[in-house]
């Protein structure tokens, strides 16, 4: 389904070099690593968001980089993206936020009450009440409920793919746990293919299929949860354990 191919890029120095990762029709894959290693950024390639120094990206058959603007545009019709902390607009209603998911084509061709229909189905979706959110202000909700807004603004468009950067960025352990069981159910139910950047490392093994760590712009895994576990590769070693032991700490202070 999404094919990075020799992926280059630099700001100041380098972020992604040479990376080459091939994501499958229909499952949920992981993308970990420390701070700065260039996940959120091999993330934003997968819709053109960046541009690369070298290599391409392509989804779906469809390249991202090396061919015109009606690829992209089919490309970023097929994807939809849940982007950290929300990104909500302030000034725009929770109907308003997630209205912006549909794409413009579509939006011109449907009646008002086709709109409200699906981002209603949207919200429901997510476990919200639509009655009761979709006048409110981003600044009325918590954080757990901006969340998913965010999400129903993903999946109102019926994507093939949904993208998730770090959805479970500045939730508490509770809320971190719900949030990880609804992408878990969406992505069945919604039956796509989901690419994860997260820092829950322990949730997003248990989410998916198979998983990457990227280390200084390179991959330095790919393989199933359960090999992920048990590398012996010293530096996934010492991710692994360095995250569980974070874990143990949250647990401790909740």
């Amino acid at each position: 389904m999404i094919r990075y191919e020799g992926l280059w890029k630099a700001f100041d120095i380098p972020v992604l070099q040479g990376v080459d990762l091939v994501v499958n029709e229909g499952e949920m894959f992981g993308i970990f690593g420390p701070s700065g290693t260039g996940k959120s950024v091999l993330l934003k390639t997968t819709i053109g968001l960046i541009d690369l120094d070298r290599g391409d990206v392509s989804v779906a058959g469809d390249s991202v980089y090396r061919s015109g603007k009606d690829s992209l545009k089919r490309v970023r019709h097929r994807v939809g993206y849940v982007f950290q902390n929300a990104a909500l607009f302030d000034s725009f209603t929770v109907y308003e936020n997630v209205e912006m998911g549909l794409p413009e084509g579509e939006l011109r061709s449907m009646k008002r009450i086709q709109v409200t229909a699906r981002i209603w189905d949207a919200l429901a979706l997510v476990n919200l009440e639509p009655a009761e959110v979709m006048q409110k202000m981003p600044a009325e909700l918590s954080g757990g409920m901006k969340k998913r807004v965010g999400i129903a603004r993903a999946i109102v468009g019926r994507p093939q793919i949904l993208l998730w950067d770090e959805p479970t960025t500045g939730l508490d352990p509770v809320n971190t746990a719900a949030v990880e069981r609804l992408i878990t159910r969406l992505s069945d139910e919604l039956n796509v293919t989901s690419v994860i950047v997260t820092h829950d490392i322990e949730g997003g093994l248990e989410m998916c299929d198979r998983v990457a760590m990227l280390e200084g712009g390179h991959l330095r895994f790919v393989g199933t949860p359960e090999a992920f576990r048990t590398s012996q590769d010293r530096v996934v070693r010492a991710f692994v354990d360095r995250a569980a032991a974070l874990a143990a700490l949250d647990e401790v202070e909740v």
